[in-house]
């Protein structure tokens, strides 16, 4: 006997195998068998919530720059001030600018003088040359005029100031004493008070949303509470610099979440409510079909399913709204 298996051992691997098999295919019949894909129709409260990443930002926010370049000899803010509307943080060199201003304003009263002392010397004598001589000395005087305009221009420029209130957030040169040019030397300045909640939606997400939607903001900061928000812009033309096509959404956010040590950048989740029901009919999507008359489930029971036509609205989070056709309790199958 021992020999025979030896010689046939693959008979002995070939049993086993098909043993094996037929095991599984009667198992999994089994639990094929057992198994009910049924649902029983209930009332319930359907919604859809859009969910949408954003951050922090700001409406008043402000990078400040000279417009010339020039030895910086005053620097009035640091990091972390807070600073007024339209006060001044930084000063260039002004010796320069202002005995420029000087002589542009001698020169200018030597032009005045010069023009009322040719109206004095001509003012018996009208001929066509003459007219031209006081039309010259006219054009002197005004180009002198635009020069003292320009050159207290300068000096003006030798100041900057932040045209918001705010925190500063940013100085790149904190030290007097430094040459400087306009894109070396930078100040950037936050409005506390404007801050908002951006966010981007994607074209399929932003055309279910309008202007008033309020929404729950979760900051990943404090997880521990949500914080309302209004929806108050959309953007008309989608976002720059992004890999698809997304629109910037801008929200209020409520008093509470104002209270917060919000900071720039701060990230965070919005909820919107897209679609909501309260008290109907639902069925999953996958349980109602579609044939030439129109929607149906199967009823009955398990040896005989029927079919049952039904009338269904909109779907909500996987599942239909049922208008017509079933009630509550009865029991659908796949």
């Amino acid at each position: 006997m021992i020999n025979f298996f030896k010689k046939r051992w693959y008979l002995v691997l070939l049993t086993i195998f098909v043993i094996g098999f037929v095991f599984y295919k009667n198992n999994t019949a089994s639990k094929a068998k057992n198994k009910v894909d049924s649902y029983t129709i209930k009332r319930e409260n359907l919604k859809e919530v859009l969910t949408l990443s954003g951050e922090i930002d700001a409406e008043e926010k402000v990078s400040l720059k000279f417009q010339t370049s020039g030895r910086l000899v005053w620097v009035g803010v640091k990091e972390g001030d807070y600073v007024k509307k339209y006060q001044n943080i930084a000063s260039l060199d002004q010796r320069d600018v202002k005995k420029t201003l000087e002589k542009k304003l001698l020169a200018f009263s030597k032009t005045r003088w010069d023009f009322d002392q040719t109206k004095d010397d001509n003012k018996d004598v009208l001929t066509d040359k003459i007219k031209r001589v006081l039309e010259k000395s006219q054009f002197d005087l005004t180009s002198s005029i635009l020069d003292v305009e320009l050159q207290n221009l300068t000096l003006e420029y030798s100041y900057l100031s932040s045209p918001i209130e705010g925190i500063v957030t940013h100085v790149s040169v904190p030290y007097a004493g430094v040459n400087i040019t306009p894109a070396g030397a930078d100040f950037e300045v936050v409005n506390p008070k404007t801050l908002f909640f951006s966010a981007a939606a994607e074209q399929g997400d932003v055309i279910n949303l309008k202007e008033g939607d309020e929404g729950d903001i979760s900051f990943d900061a404090f997880p521990e509470k949500k914080f309302k928000g209004n929806l108050y812009y959309i953007s008309f033309s989608p976002k720059t610099g992004e890999t698809g096509t997304v629109y910037e959404l801008r929200l209020k956010l409520d008093n509470e979440a104002i209270q917060l040590p919000l900071k720039l950048a701060m990230t965070g989740d919005i909820d919107f409510v897209v679609k909501e029901e309260k008290g109907v009919l639902s069925a999953p999507s996958s349980f109602i079909k579609k044939d030439r008359k129109g929607n149906y489930v199967y009823v009955g029971d398990l040896n005989k399913k029927v079919k049952k036509y039904i009338d269904i609205s909109q779907e909500i989070d996987g599942k239909y709204v049922i208008t017509n056709g079933l009630q509550d309790k009865e029991i659908i199958y796949d």
